[in-house]
Formats: structure tokens, C-alpha cells, sequence
């Protein structure tokens, strides 16, 4: 099975009303935002998109509303990773009703696969429930405590996973990123994860990305793309350099709640975020807008 994604795929957020619920009309505002920054395609339901703190029926609803907002026009991977490996091939079976383009998945995080067979034997649980569907193993570890080598993993694949074509790598670890895009003459598509080093993950061959900063900094990002390509390094330095600083000011407002309140900043509500992630307050929204206005950075970044 054959797949590959190119250039920047944003980790969606799920939009929710102030009372919690699902807010799926404003998907439709998100979509066309996220297309005209020039995403290349959408992550639906990951860390961003809250995933693990919604039901299996609410996720279900978000993917069958960012596909039928899509239209067709970019890809969407769908996040369908549980801690129950039933409900996990429930969403992926869904995934493929409804015309997604790809799965990925998590490994169980409460119970943990202690060695990379048992993970494998979890991944072919929810990968066999959506045979049609390219597949994408999703490495999380600092979140997940599951650090198994991916290299080891891509070796297994021919095997045991048919449709794996690739991993959303999302760990610091630039050498052994690289070791995977490497592996058997570049087989597989690897996506880098860390928004803030997507500059040396180019150096070393990443030609696509999944971030949460790509929601509303996309324009930036393209720009480092395009300068890496030209040879222009300095540019690229200072964009990417730039990102940091962005980034910086939105995460130590608690991780996803800062993502979701920056996104408002750049004019798109998402709404609160469900518990126990902690909603930024208004005083902090204020303070998070004057930090970003101060920087020409973000300012520039919105500039497609």
C-alpha cells in the first residue's frame, strides 16, 4: 500500500461550545482557514483535537464533520487510538465509512504493550478493521511511556502490518527520525511531530509534518519550507527561529489550552477545552494577545 504525505498537516482542534459540548458547525470555519494557509492535510482527533478526552460517539461525529467539510480537497488522517483496542477498531472501521484517507493510531497508554511484538499484535487489531485505509503508527513517548525502537517496527511491517506506510514521529530524537526515513532505501513516509525543530528535521530528509502550531502559523512554516528549499538557510533559521518564540509564549499556558486560545487570537474560536485540560482564563487570553502582538513574528506569520 502506497501513500505519502507532502508539506504541512495540521493536528486539528475540536471546537467546542462554553459548555463543553461538541460546537460542529464551526468545523466548517476551520477547514477553509486551515485551506487557505496551504495545509496539505488535516491530523483529526490527535493530542490536539482532545481526542482521548472524547467519547467514541463525539469522535466518530468530529471525523464524519472535517471529512464532509474537506470536500475532497486535502487529505485527513484520522487519530483512532484507545486504551480499548475495540473501540479503537470501532473508530477505524468508521474512519473508512466515511471517506478518510489514512488512520493513525496510539499505542494503549494505560495498560502498555511491554514489547514491540505485543504492540504490534495491538496495531494489527485496528489496522485489520480498516484494511482499505493507509496507516500511520503514531510515536508519542513522552506522552505514552512506549519508546520502542521504530526502526524495528518498519522492519516488522511487511509481516504484520500490510497497510502501515508510514509513522507520525513526534520525539526529539533527530538521529533516529532520520534512521527511519532511511530505512530501506526511504520506503516509508515519516512525519515529524515537533513543530519547533522542523528545521532540522529538513536537514535530514522530512519532507512532510503533523504540528498544532501549523493551525495558525502556517504561512510562516511554508515560507521556512520554501527557503530551505532555495538553499536560503539564514532565512530559514530566522523563520524557524521566529516559530520558537511563538511557541514559547503560547505553551506555558498549559500545552493544548494555549494552542486553542492562540487559535482564537488568530480569529478562529475553538471554544474551551474539555477537562482535565484547564481553559485559559480571560486574563490570560489578554495577556497571551499582548505577548503575541508585541512580536513582528506574529504578525508576519499570518501573511500568506
Amino acid at each position: 500500500m502506497k501513500f505519502k504525505m507532502t508539506g504541512l498537516v495540521a493536528a486539528t482542534f475540536t471546537p467546542m461550545h462554553d459548555d463543553g459540548s461538541l460546537n460542529l458547525v464551526q468545523i466548517e470555519a476551520i477547514v477553509q482557514h486551515l485551506i487557505d494557509s496551504q495545509v496539505a492535510g488535516l491530523y483529526v482527533c490527535g493530542t490536539t483535537g482532545e481526542g482521548p478526552s472524547l467519547s467514541t460517539e463525539e469522535r466518530e461525529a468530529v471525523v464524519a464533520a472535517y471529512v464532509a467539510a474537506v470536500q475532497g480537497r486535502v487529505p485527513v488522517i484520522v487519530q483512532v487510538g484507545h486504551t480499548s483496542l475495540a473501540e479503537a477498531a470501532r473508530l477505524a472501521r468508521h474512519a473508512q465509512t466515511v471517506g478518510a484517507q489514512a488512520i493513525s493510531a496510539v499505542a494503549p497508554w494505560y495498560f502498555k504493550p511491554d514489547s514491540l511484538p505485543v504492540l504490534i499484535d495491538c496495531l494489527k487489531v485496528i489496522t485489520s478493521a480498516a484494511p482499505e485505509l493507509p496507516f500511520y503508527y503514531y510515536h508519542l513517548p513522552s506522552i505514552t511511556g512506549i519508546d520502542f525502537d521504530m526502526r524495528q517496527l518498519l522492519q516488522a511491517a511487511d509481516q504484520h502490518l500490510p497497510s502501515l506506510v508510514g509513522i507520525k514521529y513526534t520525539a526529539p530524537r533527530v538521529d533516529q527520525f532520520q534512521a527511519c526515513i532511511e530505512f530501506d532505501g526511504g520506503r516509508y513516509d515519516i512525519l515529524f511531530g515537533s513543530d519547533e525543530m522542523l528545521l532540522s528535521a529538513l536537514t535530514v530528509g522530512a519532507q512532510g509534518a503533523v504540528g498544532s502550531t501549523y493551525n495558525f502559523l502556517a504561512p510562516l512554516y511554508v515560507r521556512l519550507i520554501d527557503a530551505f528549499r532555495a538553499n536560503d538557510l539564514d532565512r530559514a533559521r530566522r523563520l524557524q527561529s521566529q516559530a520558537v518564540r511563538i511557541i514559547h509564549a503560547i505553551v506555558r499556558l498549559r500545552g493544548v489550552a494555549g494552542l486553542k486560545a492562540a487559535m482564537k487570537i488568530r480569529g478562529v474560536d475553538c471554544g474551551p477545552c474539555r477537562l482535565p485540560l484547564q481553559t485559559v482564563r480571560a486574563d490570560e487570553l489578554e495577556q497571551l494577545r499582548q505577548e503575541l502582538g508585541s512580536l513582528e513574528s506574529w504578525a508576519e506569520a499570518a501573511r500568506t
